[in-house]
Parts: C-alpha cells; sequence; structure tokens
C-alpha cells in the first residue's frame, strides 16, 4: 500500500514514521517542508493544485495528516490547523485517484465536559481557544469534504520526545536542572486536572490502524482513563529520583521520589488501569476548579477504537513517563 504522511517532523509524526518504515505492505512517502522530505511542500502556504500535482505523481491510497501547530499565535494555529487541512482535502478531490484519508485531530475539540464520565464522538464540540477552535475546524472540514476519510481525535499524549512546551516535557527538564543544580523546588502550572494520557507509540499504532481499515468519521484515541495530572506527575519525579518539592501555582505539593511507596504517599500505581480512589480527594467533577483549568476532566470513550480499528493501549502510563525521564537524562 501506498502512503503518503504529512507532518512527519512532529512529536506523533516521528513515532508514525517510525512505525510505518518498519511495516514491509506499506511504500512511504514523506512530504514537508524540511530538507528530510521526499517532496518539500508547505501545506500553509502551497495551493491545492501544487499538492494535487504532488498526488498524482506519488499515487498514494492513503493520505496520513499529522501536520499541525499546537502553540503559536491564532494566525499560526488556523493557518496550521485549518487553511493546511483545506489544502490537503481540495488537492485529494482533485487528484486522478482520490486517496483515503486520515487525519489527526484533537481532543481540545470537544472543551469542557461533564466531570466523571468518559466522552464519546457523538458530543457536541465545544472548543475553549484558538488551538481547540483551529482543530474542530480542520475535522469539520474533512467530514464535509465527501473523502473517504477517518478523523482521529487523539487525547492527551505523552512519551519520549514530548516537546519541552508540553507539560511532561517541561516536568522533564525542570527536573533535570533542579538535579544537576542540586535545586529544591520545580515550578509547574496547576496540576489538580484528570487527563486521558495516551503514549506516542501507542497513537502512532492507532495511524496505522485506521490507515489500513475501512473505518471513517471521528474515532477517540485514548486510555479511557482519566488521570489526575498530580499523580501523574508524582510517576516522572519518581523515575528521575528528584527528593524536592514540585510547587504549583495554587498549592505546594511534595512529591517524595525515594522514601516509601507509592500507597504510603497516598499515590496509587498507574499502570493500564488508571489511578485507585483516594479518600481526601474530590471525585471528578466535585469541589473547586482551579483557576486557568477551563476543562478540569477529560475522559475518552474509546469503544469505536476498539470495535472498528481492533486497537487497545499497550504502554503503560508509568513506563511511558519513565521513557519521558530516560530521553531527558540522556540529552546532552
Amino acid at each position: 500500500m501506498r502512503v503518503l504522511l504529512l507532518g512527519a517532523d512532529g512529536f506523533i509524526g516521528r513515532r508514525v514514521t517510525d512505525r510505518l518504515l518498519v511495516d514491509q505492505e506499506l511504500q512511504v512517502t514523506v512530504l514537508g517542508r524540511r530538507d528530510s522530505a521526499d517532496i518539500r511542500f508547505d501545506l500553509t502556504a502551497g495551493s491545492p493544485g501544487a499538492l494535487a500535482r504532488f498526488l498524482d505523481a506519488v499515487a498514494p491510497q492513503v493520505v496520513i495528516n499529522c501536520a499541525g501547530a499546537t502553540y503559536g499565535s491564532s494566525r499560526t494555529l488556523i493557518r496550521a490547523n485549518t487553511l493546511a487541512v483545506a489544502t490537503v482535502c481540495e488537492a485529494i478531490r482533485r487528484s486522478r485517484e482520490p486517496a483515503r484519508l486520515v487525519h489527526v485531530g484533537s481532543a481540545a475539540e470537544y472543551g469542557p465536559v461533564p466531570g466523571g464520565v468518559p466522552v464519546s464522538e457523538s458530543a457536541e464540540p465545544r472548543p475553549v481557544g484558538p488551538y481547540g477552535v483551529s482543530k474542530l475546524a480542520g475535522t469539520e472540514l474533512v467530514l464535509a469534504s465527501g473523502l473517504d476519510a477517518a478523523v482521529l481525535r487523539v487525547f492527551d499524549v505523552v512519551g519520549p520526545g514530548a516537546p519541552t512546551a508540553s507539560l511532561f516535557g517541561r516536568l522533564a527538564e525542570g527536573l533535570r536542572r533542579a538535579l544537576e543544580r542540586d535545586e529544591a523546588q520545580v515550578r509547574m502550572p496547576d496540576l489538580s486536572g484528570y487527563r486521558d494520557f495516551v503514549d506516542v507509540r501507542d497513537v502512532a499504532r492507532a495511524i496505522r490502524a485506521a490507515a489500513v481499515s475501512a473505518a471513517t468519521g471521528v474515532i477517540n484515541i485514548g486510555s479511557g482513563h482519566a488521570v489526575r495530572a498530580r499523580e501523574a506527575a508524582q510517576l516522572l519525579v519518581r523515575a528521575s529520583g528528584f527528593e524536592g518539592a514540585v510547587v504549583e501555582e495554587n498549592r505546594q505539593v511534595m512529591l517524595p521520589a525515594q522514601a516509601g511507596g507509592p500507597a504510603e504517599h497516598g499515590v496509587p500505581h498507574l499502570g493500564h488501569h488508571g489511578p485507585a480512589h483516594r479518600g481526601p480527594e474530590p471525585r471528578p467533577g466535585e469541589g473547586r476548579v482551579a483557576a486557568g483549568e477551563p476543562v478540569p476532566w477529560r475522559q475518552a470513550d474509546v469503544r469505536t477504537a476498539r470495535d472498528r480499528l481492533g486497537w487497545r493501549t499497550q504502554v503503560p502510563l508509568e513506563e511511558s513517563l519513565g521513557d519521558v525521564w530516560l530521553e531527558t537524562a540522556c540529552r546532552v
């Protein structure tokens, strides 16, 4: 099967590239802005007609779009997450043999959802902020294109290669600096929200599964379990051996890494199945929502991915965050 991959240099795109290249049944061509791409093309500036000519030359059976922007100005986000998607859809429509499209969306498209329950693909999207709005606009363009297309609405991606601007990329860098400088504190934003963390390697497997399937429409890609970000942060702290404090914006939380085990400090072991309930903590959806946390709860209903793609997660959160630390600690 001939595959054209867009966005191969991003956090998810790099892992998708690794996953596809080892598959002998796939012939992969990479299109992007960098010299390493097989075809040099800027999706935010190039025309659909020019892209259609490349499509005719490659004749892919599947186009995988991992391209996009997570950070930046509203203009940057709209160009990367909306305008570029419009270009891709129109180019595929104009090509001689329109390919199947697998597009990477985001859980940010849902916006705030009721606490304590998983969100399904049928939920009404209500994104908060320019990133979620720009990603939802891209999804709507794909769904309205008339193409054979699937949108994978990916939840909170973690794992090796995490950008330093991401939550755990930032924490890992902070821990590394603190250990190098013998500092006693690492500062972080509020960590009280619940998130559905999914390893980037599992996401790559889901994208590959979608590429070779006949599934269409929106499909959630997550672990199916909500974990408090503070508890996930403890796993990374423990992997690093840091014994100081992680100071959040609105409170100070000591995250001891060595003395005792998880149960002694009220933090459950996090594997495939997420956290056990802790007595002192409020239940999801109860208690005060921290300022600056517009989406206090996020958990995917992953039945569609399981039923239509035959996919489920394989990498436990503890392993994923341990790999984040290993990569950060080895960085020169």
